[in-house]
């Protein structure tokens, strides 16, 4: 590694840890601004539009179903977001893209158009994507970097044996339903374990956290700056990429 390589990754290691100590102090605030329950585990009543995607369930997995026939050239988790090479090894956590940080990606939306629709109706959505699971496979612990999102989970493929499938959140274990959408905060710690013989693939996607107008603005500001960030630029190119192997192209 030359000395402009080893200087730009000291770089981005400093930019990255200074970010995360930013985001822990507004993190705080964010929480005093929310006007839902802070805890790890939130009711899906909170978010009326979950019943409709419980209600397409069928269509959406119909649609999962023909992605997964080129699962082998999917893209990996850390493929996508070299970031998360911790937490993401080999061919077993993989990724199909509708919407990374707010960007749609217009080829994978198009071949999933019931999916599509009910995404867009979600208010202020930012991140959205089929998450697929090998068997056997364990995401260690981590926590996203910051309360200001909300994450749920639609179970699409769910193991037979579904209690040796489960996602911990904080010190809640919550086990998948397909059909059914779970709801949580990504700022506690979690980790997930496939301890089946089979996949588990579920919807996985991100909404603003309903907050006061303080809170909203400052929380804009965050995803904006972290947008400007190397981590965000090098997703979007590496998606941008894959597209491009693929023969299709993104917004």
């Amino acid at each position: 590694m030359g000395t402009a390589s080893r200087l730009e990754k000291l770089r981005r290691g400093w930019i990255k840890k200074t970010g995360k100590r930013v985001l822990h102090l507004t993190d705080r605030f964010i929480s005093s601004q929310s006007l839902i329950a802070t805890t790890p585990v939130l009711d899906p009543a909170i978010f009326p539009w979950t019943s409709d995607f419980e209600a397409n369930w069928e269509k959406i997995r119909a649609e999962l179903d023909v992605v997964l026939q080129d699962r082998d050239s999917l893209p990996s988790f850390h493929d996508i977001s070299p970031d998360q090479k911790r937490i993401s090894k080999g061919d077993n956590w993989k990724t199909f893209i509708f919407y990374g940080l707010g960007h749609r990606v217009d080829s994978n939306c198009e071949r999933c158009p019931e999916t599509t629709r009910l995404l867009e109706r979600c208010p202020e959505l930012q991140n959205a994507w089929f998450s697929i699971l090998k068997p056997g496979y364990r995401i260690p612990p981590h926590k996203g970097p910051t309360r200001g999102i909300v994450r749920i989970h639609l179970g699409l493929i769910v193991p037979a044996q579904r209690e040796q499938c489960w996602i911990r959140v904080d010190d809640r274990i919550l086990h998948w339903d397909e059909g059914k959408c779970i709801v949580f905060d990504d700022a506690y710690e979690h980790e997930v374990q496939n301890n089946t013989g089979e996949q588990r693939v579920v919807l996985f996607f991100d909404v603003i956290r309903p907050m006061r107008t303080a809170g909203r603005i400052l929380n804009r500001i965050m995803l904006a700056l972290l947008k400007r960030t190397a981590y965000f630029r090098d997703a979007r190119e590496n998606i941008r990429q894959w597209e491009q192997r693929n023969g299709m192209k993104l917004d």
